[in-house]
């Protein structure tokens, strides 16, 4: 199986590709509303994702990755933010 790459050609981060291969995500945004169930469906599907990565990782590892997922986690919400932001303003124009 080729590795898709985790950045696009302007050094962007691009993992939109692998989250719409989530069947369990694409399901619970059709309704544009992630109702407490499918929240906990997504927590528990990330606890068992870390649990079955981090064993297997060399302590060099397990800190890159650590590293990884926490500046995913911080540019998702800063992104959220930032839309949510973008979003208020354009409503306020209209």
């Amino acid at each position: 199986m080729a590795r898709t790459s985790w950045v696009d050609a302007d050094s962007n981060p691009d993992l939109d590709a692998h989250v719409a291969q989530l069947e369990h995500f694409t399901k619970a945004m059709a309704d544009g509303v992630v109702d407490k169930n499918e929240l906990e469906k997504q927590e528990n599907n990330l606890v068992a994702a870390m649990k079955a990565v981090e064993s297997s990782l060399s302590d060099e590892q397990h800190s890159k990755v650590t590293k990884l997922l926490a500046e995913v986690t911080a540019y998702s919400v800063m992104r959220t933010l930032h839309e949510l932001a973008q979003a208020q303003v354009k409503s306020l124009k209209l």
